[in-house]
């Protein structure tokens, strides 16, 4: 295993993928069972974002769509508002295709690097077995896209306090979340499909074909830097929940126009 000829240190890129896609997990999994200091006034972490419950202290009740925490949840469910829609967005990125070649490389090395012998594997099946879940990728995309709205619409609840409008670092940190995001998505294997797949003829000089043709390379230029936006998103939507939590705590102070 790892036998190469190669004569760089080709196992730098998936050890740093490991070590940060480890600490993403980690912190999002910390976060997701506390089930508190995720509402800071008029901002809300987007890993409770929609949140669909307040928690069971009342934390978030003027966030919430349908208000108190339910009774027919099971007393050994964490009670964290967050296990209600975490696994949405999360079933976006772990069958993205990036995501797909960094994890087979940084964690089954299957193989870790190109030309670098990895795991042998006995009647290899590829995503035919048990991985043919990742085809609901090309579902997933449309939650993506529905998250986008949502933290969208976040930002824009970021814009007033107490009926009043104004901004704050907050409100700028919301409107980026969601950007970032779109930036994602949109670049996403899938999208990309979505808009110009299927067709006989991208160059035909008339007709659907060629309108298609030039969305498909539009979107081909955010597909170019698909990683950048994988990472610079996910990086992103953490530092955004941190923000809220360490404003919630009263650590920092959120500088902004309502002046409290």
């Amino acid at each position: 295993m790892l036998a190469t000829q190669r004569t760089d240190k080709w196992w730098i890129e998936p050890t740093l993928t490991a070590f940060g896609f480890l600490c993403f997990v980690i912190y999002t999994t910390w976060r997701a069972f506390s089930g508190e200091n995720f509402v800071a006034d008029n901002y809300l972490s987007p890993f409770y974002s929609p949140l669909l419950f307040e928690n069971p202290a009342g934390h978030g009740l003027d966030h919430s769509w349908f208000g108190s925490w339910p009774t027919w949840v099971p007393n050994w469910i964490p009670k964290s508002p967050a296990i209600f829609i975490l696994i949405f967005p999360l079933s976006f990125r772990m069958t993205c295709y990036y995501y797909r070649k960094f994890y087979y490389r940084s964690f089954f090395l299957s193989p870790p690097a190109c030309a670098v012998e990895g795991i042998k594997q006995k009647n290899y099946k590829g995503e035919t077995g048990f991985l043919i879940i990742q085809n609901l990728h090309r579902y997933t995309l449309y939650i993506a896209l529905l998250y986008i709205l949502i933290l969208y619409y976040d930002g824009y609840h970021g814009l007033f306090r107490d009926g009043t409008f104004g901004i704050g670092i907050g409100t700028i940190i919301l409107l980026i979340n969601p950007t970032l995001l779109a930036f994602y998505a949109f670049g996403c294997h899938a999208f990309r499909h979505l808009i110009g797949g299927k067709e006989d003829c991208f160059t035909c000089p008339a007709g659907n074909e060629k309108i298609k043709y030039k969305a498909w390379k539009k979107v081909s230029l955010l597909n170019s830097k698909h990683m950048l936006w994988a990472w610079a998103s996910m990086i992103w939507v953490a530092l955004t929940d941190l923000y809220v939590m360490l404003v919630s705590k009263g650590v920092i102070t959120d500088l902004n126009t309502w002046n409290n």
